[in-house]
């Protein structure tokens, strides 16, 4: 198989940077990517003032509700003291609210307010919406691919540390 190695190009503010072998390496690419898609995350999600962190964490609440803090924070790989701040801000905010845990109050379970129930279903719209232009550039089999790709890398790389 004679494949020509793609790389990717530098950013226009960029041009006449040497990023010698920046541009051939996954996490590069996968980072460059990332901000990308982050890019369209937050202009889609302006109007909610909600970050990618913000809405992983109100979904899982949402999907499994009473869990601990600990719990939620590292389902989503989160740094326990990032959590902590994101997790008074969306209290802040109304979304979320920390109940005693019922087998330990020394923990918080995280629930979703009222509030908060009302919101997900405009975030979830959103999120699809957000999801579906990446699928209409990539098509549905290369979007896939890449996802299922991707996800046996990050469990490979979790299995290994």
């Amino acid at each position: 198989m004679n494949e020509t190695l793609k790389t990717i190009q530098p950013p226009p503010e960029a041009a006449g940077i040497d990023f010698g072998p920046l541009a051939e390496r996954l996490g590069y690419v996968l980072r460059r990517a990332q901000i990308g898609v982050f890019r369209d995350f937050f202009a889609a999600f302006t109007p909610f003032d909600i970050k990618p962190a913000q809405y992983s964490i109100l979904t899982i609440i949402e999907r499994n509700p009473g869990l601990k803090q600990t719990q939620v924070c590292d389902a989503l790989g989160i740094k326990r003291t990032n959590f902590v701040a994101m997790i008074d801000e969306l209290e802040a905010r109304g979304l979320v609210r920390r109940d005693e845990a019922p087998a330990d109050r020394r923990s918080y379970a995280l629930v979703l307010t009222p509030e908060g129930d009302a919101l997900m279903p405009k975030l979830h719209e959103t999120s699809a919406a957000h999801e579906q232009r990446i699928i209409d550039f990539l098509g549905c089999g290369r979007h896939a691919e890449m996802r299922d790709t991707l996800a046996e890398l990050v469990a490979y790389l979790e299995a290994e540390s």
